[in-house]
């Protein structure tokens, strides 16, 4: 099965928005299209990000809807460990996330940061660690995700294409 790590922008847009590419890939994942591996401190962040008042007041996310999605991705993600030995971006915390993947065995790693989805030789360093960087944005997404994506209902949420 597909191992993908989640950036924490994806995981919160799919949180708030239940109808936009990053709930698809949420979906997907929930579904058992591939698996995701995550690590302590990207849960510390969604956590965090879901708790800040101007998203929790603009979305009106309660403290049971967040416990449920930390509970699911805490139950179902594989954690990996992470110990900030790699520096492969000048963002800190983008470190983290690249570590996770790399660390965590990754395929695949789904970001809409433009300091990961944009910057071409993190893209082949990531690379030479077998992990391949997408984005998660237009049509291209869609089917992907593994061979098994024929099999979804019509009318479902069409999980998102991950691997090219």
């Amino acid at each position: 099965m597909r191992l993908a790590l989640i950036d924490t922008n994806v995981w919160v847009s799919a949180f708030i928005n239940q109808k936009g590419y990053p709930a698809r890939v949420k979906d997907a994942w929930v579904r058992g299209y591939f698996e995701v591996v995550m690590s302590v401190p990207l849960l510390q962040e969604i956590n965090d990000v879901l708790h800040r008042p101007r998203i929790k007041g603009k979305y009106q996310i309660s403290e049971d809807e967040i416990a449920q999605f930390l509970e699911l991705l805490l139950r179902r993600a594989m954690l990996a460990t992470v110990s900030g030995q790699i520096k492969l971006c000048r963002d800190e915390h983008d470190n983290v996330i690249l570590e996770t993947a790399i660390k965590g065995g990754a395929e695949c790693l789904v970001s809409r940061d433009d300091d990961i989805k944009g910057d071409s030789e993190l893209i082949q360093q990531m690379r030479a660690h077998n992990v391949r960087v997408t984005r998660i944005s237009c049509r291209k997404l869609e089917a992907k995700l593994s061979g098994r994506l024929s099999r979804v209902p019509l009318g479902s949420p069409s999980p998102c294409r991950l691997w090219r």
